[in-house]
C-alpha cells in the first residue's frame, strides 16, 4: 500500500499544496491504492512535501513519485500521447510549477490581507507568544526563495502580468479540449488542474485569480476535473 503524505485542506481545497493533489490525482488516474497522511516536510527525503512511502522507501518530488508509480506498476499516465505531445505536455508542466506557481505563493505570502487570511494560519498550533515570530520568519524565507527564483525582484503589477501569461497560454492550449492532449486525460492535466485551483482558490484575492476566473474554458475545465477526482469537495462547494 502506497502512503502519501501531503498536505491538508485548507483556503477552500482539497489540500493547501498543489504539489500534493498533482500527486494524489495522479494516483487516482492510475488506479493505484493509497493512504493518506498529514506529513511534515522535514520528514521527506527531499524535506518538502509530497512524498510517499512504500515498504521501507521513500520517494520525494512530485515528478519523481509519478516516474516510481508508472515503473513500480508498469503503466503509463502519458498512454496514446506521441512523442510530440509528451514534449508539449513536460513544456506545459515547467511553466506550470517553475513560473505560475511561484506567482501565486507570491501574492499568497507577500499579499498583506491573503497572508492573514492563508499562511498565517499554519501557525495556529504554535503557543500564542511564539506565533507572530514564527510566521515572520517563515515570510522571511518565503521572500529569499522568491527573490532566488527571480519574481521577488519585480513589483505586483509585473508579477501579475507575467503570471497571467502563463494562464493566458494555458487557456490558449487547452482550447475547446476537454482536456489538455485531446478527449482524454493525461498527467499533465493532473498538474494544471492543481494550478489552476490553487491561483483561483476561495480564500485570496488577487490579478492571478481574477484573470484566470475570466478564461471561462479554464473554469469549466477545473470544475469538470474537481467533479471527477474529489466529488465529495465539489458537491460541498456547490451546496
Amino acid at each position: 500500500m502506497v502512503t502519501l503524505y501531503g498536505s491538508f485542506p485548507a483556503f477552500g481545497l482539497p489540500h493547501a499544496s498543489p504539489f500534493v493533489m498533482k500527486t494524489e490525482v495522479q494516483l487516482k488516474m492510475a488506479e493505484i491504492p493509497y493512504h493518506l497522511e498529514r506529513g511534515a516536510p522535514a520528514d521527506g527525503p527531499k524535506r518538502k512535501i509530497p512524498y510517499i512511502a512504500e515498504a521501507e522507501h521513500k520517494i520525494g518530488d512530485s515528478t519523481f513519485i509519478r516516474d516510481h508509480i508508472e515503473k513500480a506498476y508498469h503503466l503509463d499516465l502519458d498512454r496514446g500521447l506521441t512523442p510530440e505531445m509528451r514534449a508539449r505536455s513536460w513544456a506545459i508542466e515547467r511553466m506550470l510549477e517553475d513560473h505560475l506557481y511561484w506567482a501565486i505563493v507570491y501574492f499568497r505570502w507577500m499579499d498583506e490581507a491573503n497572508f492573514a487570511a492563508g499562511p498565517a494560519h499554519f501557525f495556529d498550533t504554535l503557543p500564542r507568544e511564539l506565533r507572530e515570530d514564527a510566521a515572520d520568519e517563515a515570510r522571511r524565507a518565503v521572500a529569499c526563495n522568491l527573490l532566488g527564483q527571480g519574481l521577488g525582484h519585480h513589483s505586483p503589477a509585473e508579477v501579475a502580468d507575467l503570471g497571467s501569461r502563463s494562464i493566458a497560454a494555458l487557456a490558449n492550449l487547452l482550447g475547446n479540449k476537454p482536456y489538455l492532449m485531446g478527449p482524454a486525460y493525461a498527467a499533465i492535466d493532473a498538474t494544471a488542474f492543481a494550478m489552476l485551483a490553487a491561483a483561483t482558490a476561495p480564500v485570496f484575492s488577487s490579478p492571478l485569480k481574477d484573470f484566470a476566473q475570466r478564461c471561462s474554458n479554464l473554469m469549466a475545465y477545473q470544475n469538470r476535473l474537481m467533479r471527477e477526482f474529489y466529488p465529495c469537495h465539489a458537491a460541498r462547494q456547490a451546496a
